[in-house]
């Protein structure tokens, strides 16, 4: 008999990793612009190099940690309402078919360890995890729908990720430029 839990701290060990090598990229960025400003001299008065990197890592991470998580949940309450909207399946194996893609996300994470020192890889190797997954939650979901559900479900997804996207676009735009526009010396 399998342990229908066996993949349920893949998602938690995923969001850490994730979080790690982009708080590890951040905190290199962060600290030549800090340099190239000349914060990063009167810092060292206070704090160490270590201590410094230390305490920009731990809120990079946590702030990568919160935004993945965000975006897990969203995704999930996304993915299970298209489910149960195009899905005629009351028994409930869809959502323990669909753990099974947990390992893309685990092994995605461990791949963004390599690529670490450039932004480009990590954000590619996100891209393609979220792809991969998606494909591979498609696939698996498509024995228990029908072609319309199937088809159904995916326009779901890709509209409702769309419409967010495009929102949050356009709310960091808005506020951009609304401080652009309250800077004294831009008028």
């Amino acid at each position: 008999m399998k342990n229908p839990y066996i993949y349920g701290y893949l998602p938690l060990f995923s969001v850490i990793l994730f979080s790690l090598t982009f708080g590890i990229y951040l905190v290199g960025e962060s600290l030549g612009f800090l340099t190239g400003i000349g914060v990063y001299t009167g810092m060292r008065e206070f704090l160490t190099d270590i201590e410094l990197r230390l305490l920009l890592l731990s809120v990079f991470v946590l702030c990568f940690f919160m935004l993945f998580s965000a975006l897990k949940l969203i995704g999930e309450t996304i993915h299970e309402v298209g489910m149960l909207l195009f899905s005629k399946n009351n028994n409930g194996e869809m959502i323990s078919v669909a753990r099974g893609g947990y390992l893309i996300f685990f092994f995605g994470s461990l791949l963004s360890v390599f690529g670490v020192q450039s932004i480009y890889i990590l954000l590619c190797v996100f891209a393609v995890t979220i792809f991969s997954y998606f494909i591979f939650n498609i696939y698996k979901m498509s024995q228990f729908l029908s072609l319309s559900g199937t088809v159904g479900l995916i326009f779901f997804e890709i509209l409702f990720w769309a419409i967010f996207i495009t929102f949050i676009c356009y709310v960091v735009l808005k506020l951009y430029n609304g401080l652009l526009a309250s800077l004294p010396f831009a008028k």
